[in-house]
């Protein structure tokens, strides 16, 4: 999963804001370089602002800045577009601008309305574990037990099983340490029996053990992304698509042919 975010404030540097021109040759490269899905994304959700209620992005301002990249980008490549938000309202003209699949960093929880749109839509959907704090019982426990609250809570609501995606949420509510541990019992995620997506790209746990700015970040993500793929995780959302799908392909290559 290739990442377009279409903002001014990325924590990651990348945020192109309202060139759409820009996004959709942004899009095609992914799409030749070998990328499966393209997230788009027209809100920081960087923990910072996600925490502290200091967003200053309005619905009108985030629907400006996704739905026009989605339907330009939708109209230039080939491979689905998935939507990077929380909120149903956006999801909805997302995907009717020709998104495919919802990527929801609060699981149903910021939105309950955003069930009824996945299942209407009968699309795909992220739930991603998160919390506004770093308290946990055990870690490891206390994230599958929550990933598998927010999956049973989708069905109960009439989303299908086979249209779940699970995130464990690296960098969401956790420490640099809590981040190292999650990274060592991923494996444990196979418990919950739907496809795992990892979001560790340009992290900040990246750049504290590396000391490195979000834009210096290859190396280390490459480092996480490995191990995700040796523990068993089905997808992995990264801003270097080009370099990032080299080790994807050298790293499936030895342990999953």
């Amino acid at each position: 999963m290739g990442v377009i975010n279409v903002t001014p404030d990325s924590f990651s540097g990348d945020g192109i804001n309202l060139n759409v021109d820009l996004a959709v040759n942004k899009a095609i490269e992914y799409e030749k370089y070998g990328c499966h899905i393209i997230d788009i994304g027209g809100e920081s959700t960087r923990p910072s602002i996600t925490y502290n209620n200091t967003s200053t992005t309005s619905l009108e301002i985030e629907e400006e800045r996704v739905i026009p990249a989605i339907e330009a980008i939708s109209k230039a490549v080939s491979i689905p577009i998935s939507v990077d938000t929380y909120k149903a309202s956006i999801a909805e003209k997302a995907i009717q601008a020709g998104a495919s699949l919802v990527n929801d960093v609060w699981g149903f929880k910021k939105d309950s309305a955003m069930a009824s749109v996945v299942i209407e839509h009968k699309v795909p959907v992220v739930l991603m574990h998160n919390q506004n704090h770093t308290f946990y019982a055990d870690l490891v426990n206390d994230i599958v037990n929550q990933l598998e609250e927010l999956k049973n809570n989708a069905i109960k609501a009439g989303v299908s099983e086979s249209n779940i995606i699970l995130d464990p949420g690296i960098g969401f509510g956790k420490t640099v340490n809590q981040n190292i541990e999650l990274f060592r019992s991923l494996e444990r995620l196979q418990d919950l029996n739907s496809p795992i997506l990892i979001g560790s790209s340009r992290k900040s746990t990246i750049g504290k053990i590396l000391n490195l700015p979000a834009d210096d970040r290859i190396e280390g993500t490459a480092a996480t992304v490995v191990i995700s793929i040796l523990k068993g995780v089905d997808l992995v959302r990264v801003h270097d698509v080009k370099e990032i799908i080299r080790v994807v392909k050298m790293t499936d290559a030895i342990v999953r042919t």
